[in-house]
């Protein structure tokens, strides 16, 4: 077999976030040594509004494309009391999360953090939130059987370092009285589950002994940010952030996230495919032969373009495959050619398994809805019988949904327990 990675200082820290807890911060503060993390603002209304706005304090490659934080947690979160919301647990949530913006500086050196909040959450209200698409979740394919994230709030840390994002946890949810020198106040809620992510080139590479399915002698390219092998979250390829906010109503600001959990068949897609084969069902037909190792040569665009269906089917008859990106192109823009979806996701090893956590931003759910129908491939199945349900129809026979989540994350002064019409009860 091909040698492994041995342990890494940043393997130490990702298995320590793994393991959470008091335990596992203590570990990591061992590790991290005595660097100090710089602290946030006094005045945390004087952060932007829009908590999904993140590019700006995210560092860039040489072609412009955003390096995300090396270190997530979600936290799904159901609020302890019952029915609608009190003054004092609104206030109560907005101190808590204030500890961070003042404990913290907003960048991946300290905490990047967003609030979110589910459909169910707001039934509390028996109203939906005024002006925003925010349905329940449910089963975007024929073929999948996902358990639905319906718990009241969804919370994103996200940080360089390992110690913080879990000091910020146990702050918020846990035995932490200070969080980076600040007094923490609990949040009023019951952490139903703990969920973590990790992306950086080598992090993968670093990881494939702890997950089951990869093929003996088969390498994850020491250069990926992923386990399939190759990069993504290309510039070009993203919607901008002010193009997925919330542009009226009350809450004008804010924006809808999707979060999926995905498990990954790494021993199929490593055993079924050379590199032209994965650059094919991952990208597109038209671009093999144009993605040189994990994708660093292609800049900060794919390649990859909007095509009408007889072009794909054209495509998938002509190479016996269609591709990821190939497919869900021609939903993910609309007449002016913009990117409708914002996507940040990052791999996990929660429960031993090869993951993706694949949060989405856009204006409404059901523009991803419509993303994840074309990715589906459904009308190309049916026009060709070179492209199933699951063979050769992008990468579909390598992952499988288990989980589903919709949040509204609203704008910063409405974080806290907002009610459906963005007004104070």
């Amino acid at each position: 077999m091909t040698q492994r990675y041995a342990p890494t200082r940043r393997h130490f820290l990702k298995a320590a976030v793994a393991v959470g807890g008091t335990a596992g911060l203590s570990a990591c503060l061992d590790f991290a040594g005595e660097e100090p993390v710089p602290a946030g603002v006094e005045d945390p209304s004087t952060l932007p509004r829009r908590q999904h706005a993140w590019n700006d304090v995210l560092e860039t490659d040489e072609h412009g494309n955003h390096a995300l934080p090396k270190h997530h947690i979600f936290l799904y979160v159901n609020l302890d009391a019952e029915g609608e919301p009190t003054d004092s647990d609104r206030q109560q949530v907005e101190d808590a999360l204030a500890v961070l913006d003042r404990a913290y500086e907003r960048s991946p050196a300290g905490l990047i953090f967003s609030v979110g909040y589910s459909p169910s959450y707001f039934e509390r209200y028996g109203a939906a939130p005024e002006g925003v698409d925010l349905p329940q979740p449910r089963a975007l394919s024929d073929f999948e059987e996902p358990e639905f994230d319906t718990q009241d709030v969804h919370i994103h840390l996200a940080s360089d370092r390992a110690d913080v994002v879990m000091e910020a946890d146990e702050a918020l949810f846990g035995d932490q009285e200070t969080a980076n020198g600040v007094d923490a106040v609990p949040f009023p809620g019951t952490v139903r589950s703990r969920r973590t992510g990790f992306i950086a080139p080598g992090m993968p590479a670093e990881k494939q002994d702890e997950v089951d399915g990869i093929p003996e002698g088969t390498q994850v390219p020491e250069a990926s940010k992923l386990f399939m092998g190759f990069n993504a979250g290309f510039a070009g390829n993203q919607a901008s952030e002010a193009f997925i906010t919330i542009d009226d109503g009350p809450f004008e600001g804010g924006t809808t996230k999707h979060v999926s959990r995905l498990h990954q068949r790494l021993d199929r897609w490593y055993g079924d495919n050379d590199h032209d084969s994965m650059v094919k069902k991952l990208f597109g037909t038209h671009q093999v032969g144009d993605v040189e190792g994990v994708g660093n040569n292609v800049g900060d665009h794919s390649g990859v373009v909007a095509e009408d269906l007889e072009a794909l089917v054209e495509q998938a008859r002509e190479h016996g495959a269609v591709g990821h990106a190939q497919k869900m192109a021609r939903a993910n823009r609309d007449e002016e050619g913009n990117v409708l979806t914002l996507r940040r996701h990052v791999e996990s090893t929660d429960d031993g398994v090869a993951s993706l956590h694949f949060p989405s931003l856009q204006q409404g759910i059901s523009t991803f809805e419509a993303v994840r129908e074309a990715m589906n491939g459904a009308d190309i199945t049916e026009e060709t019988p070179a492209i199933r349900q699951r063979v050769n129809n992008g990468i579909l026979r390598y992952i499988f949904v288990k989980r589903r989540g919709n949040f509204l994350v609203p704008p910063r002064e409405l974080r806290a327990l907002p009610t459906p019409d963005g007004e104070a009860p």
